[in-house]
Parts: C-alpha cells; sequence; structure tokens
C-alpha cells in the first residue's frame, strides 16, 4: 500500500514539473504581448498614415489681359524664347519650359506651339544668335524687348505671339513628424514655385497678357518622396492656363417633362 501511495505522488508531482514550464511560458509571452501593444498600435498607425497620402496645392494666381482676344492664340500660334531665373537656377530654363509647353500641348491640342528647342534653332539657322543675345541684355535694364528682332523670330518661327517665362524661386523643404526613438514616422514634403509668363504680339512689339502663379504643395506621406521640379511646373502651368483660356459659362439645358 505504501509503494502504492508513494508512486501516485510520483506521477502527481511529475504532473506538475511537465506542466509548471508550460505555465511558465504563457506567463511570460502575455505579459510581452501586453508590452509589445502600445508599440504594434503606434506601427499601425504609422502605417496606415503612410498608406492614405495626403498632398494639398495653395496656389495664388494674379493675370492681367492687355489686348489678347480670345480666339487669337489659335490663329496666329505661339513661340517660346529663353526663359529668365534668378541666380542660382539657370539650369532649370530648359526643363521650366518643357514642362510648361507639355502643360498647354495637353490643355490646346489646337494650338500651334513652338517649342524653345524648335524657336533655339530657328534663330541660330537664321543668323539672329547675335541680336537675339543682344535683346535679351537689353531687356534685363529695360523690360522691353526689341520689335525689330520679335518681329524677325516671329515671322521665321511662323507664330504672331511670343511667349516669355520666369522662374521667380523654387525651393523644396522637408518636416519629420511623429519621431520616435530618432526615427520620423511621417514626412511633410513642402515644394513652393513661382511662375511668371509674358506673352508678347510678334508684329507689333507689344505685351498682350501676362500672368504670375505661386503655387505651394504639402505632400504628407510615410516615405521621403519629393515632388519634381516638372511636376509642380505642369500644376502651376495648368492654373495660369485655365486663366488665359477662361471656360465660358454653359447655358442652362431645359428640359420638357414627358
Amino acid at each position: 500500500m505504501a509503494k502504492r501511495r508513494n508512486s501516485k505522488r510520483d506521477n502527481s508531482l511529475a504532473i506538475v514539473l511537465m506542466d509548471l514550464p508550460w505555465q511558465v511560458n504563457i506567463q511570460s509571452l502575455t505579459r510581452s504581448k501586453i508590452l509589445a501593444m502600445p508599440m504594434v498600435g503606434l506601427i499601425v498607425m504609422t502605417l496606415l498614415s503612410g498608406c492614405a497620402v495626403t498632398t494639398q496645392s495653395y496656389p495664388t494666381t494674379l493675370v492681367q489681359s492687355v489686348n489678347l482676344e480670345p480666339q487669337a492664340l489659335k490663329t496666329g500660334g505661339i513661340a517660346f524664347i529663353t526663359p529668365g531665373t534668378v541666380t542660382g537656377q539657370e539650369e532649370d530654363k530648359q526643363n521650366l519650359a518643357l514642362a510648361f509647353t507639355d502643360a498647354l500641348k495637353q490643355a490646346r491640342p489646337d494650338l500651334r506651339i513652338v517649342t524653345l528647342p524648335e524657336t533655339l534653332g530657328i534663330i541660330n539657322r537664321d543668323g539672329l544668335a547675335e541680336e537675339y543675345k543682344k535683346m535679351y541684355e537689353d531687356s534685363r535694364l529695360t523690360g522691353i524687348f526689341n520689335r525689330d528682332t520679335l518681329r524677325k523670330i516671329s515671322r521665321q518661327a511662323g507664330a504672331r505671339y511670343i511667349a516669355q517665362l520666369q522662374l521667380g524661386g523654387f525651393t523644396q523643404s522637408t518636416q519629420g513628424l511623429w519621431g520616435f526613438l530618432g526615427f520620423n514616422m511621417s514626412i511633410t514634403e513642402i515644394t513652393t514655385v513661382r511662375l511668371f509668363l509674358q506673352i508678347w504680339d510678334g508684329e507689333n512689339g507689344t505685351i498682350v497678357w501676362e500672368g504670375s502663379q505661386e503655387l505651394t504643395l504639402s505632400s504628407n506621406q510615410i516615405k521621403q518622396s519629393p515632388v519634381s521640379f516638372k511636376d509642380t511646373v505642369e500644376l502651376s502651368a495648368q492654373e495660369l492656363i485655365a486663366r488665359l483660356y477662361p471656360i465660358p459659362a454653359q447655358p442652362l439645358v431645359q428640359t420638357t417633362p414627358q
């Protein structure tokens, strides 16, 4: 009888000892989960905010139509000459003209548009390079393009109107949000561009239209990805082109009940 009792006690003790590590693991695992919950919640919130990337635009546009008829550009055509820019961003001239003309072509495919490379090629081909250079040097002091030079460019390019862009500035900045242990959980990219467009009549040397555009883009995202110069200029160009070609009001259509 004593042996049987000892055997039962040994079996009970063995069962307890076998179950003890399992219970300890469960408790430690539960404790780890409890400690990890705040971190998991933070990661989930970060991922959700990164998936929902939001971009806001803040445009400011000013235009003045001096003497430009609604259909004038369609009948006369428009040629782009070398843009002006602030010091330090001279390399952006070609990109500026390319992005703007692309936006104009998409908005008005019916226009005859002579791009900057085409205009420069015509000027160089016809021996107007020195005269063109002098026109620009004089315009820096006076703000005026020589009428005779404009007329030559206009006629050789086959476009009555001459357009010049000015890049007033282009800046990009980054702000980190939701900082945790030195890590940026969310990033705000801020991009600002300032443009000025002036359209001249190549026949009489007068300004017929001008407009300025300042556009600020604010983009919240989890991964740093700045808005490109081209995309920013195209968005700004769309704002200016919308003012250059305002959409006429559509008449109300009246329907008779059946």
